[in-house]
């Protein structure tokens, strides 16, 4: 009797799996497309296709009644929530921790950093031949406000270090001290905000945080600062931001948006002050040999009986 992994690579890429034949697994590649490798009842491990939509990677969970792990290689769950209610009792879903922190608090960086020296509008300058001279902003010397300190926003702190701000203050769910200092709760923002100079949003898309970027919390930025987002488009409420992009108060740092893919004509495109990349935090060459690392030590420690690590919630 065999076990079934549904993964989005196949076997063969994957240096270093526990041997199916030694293992009593099956390897099914399914990497997202309409036909599904075997039937789906039969799957134990499932781990989710990378960067797919809610509409593909969902639909297979609600026939998988042998599934024992889903391991998802995001580091937020919020795609996936929707079908955790055809699961069977007792699965555990992992995340992609260790996978994204590098990755994404690069682009975090990218962003921050292109944004303040005027990066945009130089290479606007450039593709109409105009030299655009002149004094632009430093991150040294700036106060950053990260919004959501797990393992993402601490490697975005340690990204900062070297740039001599002036301060780095943390905020998450609840509060707590790290070897770095206090980290605040949601609670403390309205004290936090009109003191940064660049926000950072890099918190899971949950309840909590859908719609915590409103109107309200846009306007306790202080003048001028810079908004940038690496956590999910929904975390900011677009229609109170985009009023404030057009007065040129505040600027904006993109990688996600609300809606996504940002259609054609949306008038985010042409708010002046805002730099938009596509979802690229974490879809560099960074990604593939980390998620094949946690892949593989994931399936050891599943066929050895080992305790599985990311692992965030348990079906009741």
């Amino acid at each position: 009797m065999t076990t079934d992994v549904w993964l989005p690579f196949e076997e063969t890429d994957v240096e270093g799996l526990p041997a199916a034949s030694d293992a009593g697994l099956a390897y099914r590649y399914w990497d997202g497309g309409p036909d599904y490798p075997a039937d789906p009842a039969h799957c134990a491990f499932y781990v989710v296709p990378y960067m797919k939509s809610t509409d593909v990677v969902v639909p297979p969970m609600a026939a998988m009644t042998s599934l024992r792990v889903v391991q998802t290689l995001t580091a937020g769950i919020d795609a996936l929530e929707p079908g955790l209610k055809f699961l069977p009792p007792g699965v555990q879903l992992c995340n992609a921790r260790g996978v994204h922190e590098a990755s994404t608090a690069e682009l975090a960086l990218t962003l921050i950093l292109a944004s303040l020296r005027g990066v945009p509008r130089f290479v606007e300058g450039q593709r109409v031949q105009e030299w655009r001279s002149g004094f632009y902003p430093a991150l040294a010397d700036k106060s950053v406000l990260i919004v959501g300190y797990g393992s993402i926003g601490a490697a975005i702190e340690d990204r900062l270090a070297p740039f001599e701000c002036a301060r780095v203050a943390r905020v998450a769910r609840t509060e707590r001290t790290t070897a770095r200092g206090v980290v605040h709760s949601l609670g403390q923002l309205p004290r936090l905000l009109p003191e940064a100079d660049v926000v950072v949003l890099s918190t899971p898309l949950t309840e909590t945080t859908r719609g915590l970027v409103d109107a309200d919390f846009l306007a306790r930025m202080k003048d001028g600062a810079l908004l940038v987002n690496v956590a999910r488009g929904p975390v900011v409420d677009t229609k109170a931001l985009v009023p404030e992009l057009e007065s040129g108060r505040l600027t904006a740092a993109l990688d996600v948006t609300d809606p996504e893919p940002l259609p054609a004509g949306h008038p985010l495109w042409g708010s002046p002050g805002v730099l938009i990349s596509p979802h690229v935090g974490g879809s560099s060459s960074a990604f593939l040999p980390r998620a094949r690392r946690l892949l593989t030590a994931q399936l050891r420690r599943y066929v050895t009986g080992e305790p599985l690590s990311n692992v965030v919630l348990t079906t009741p």
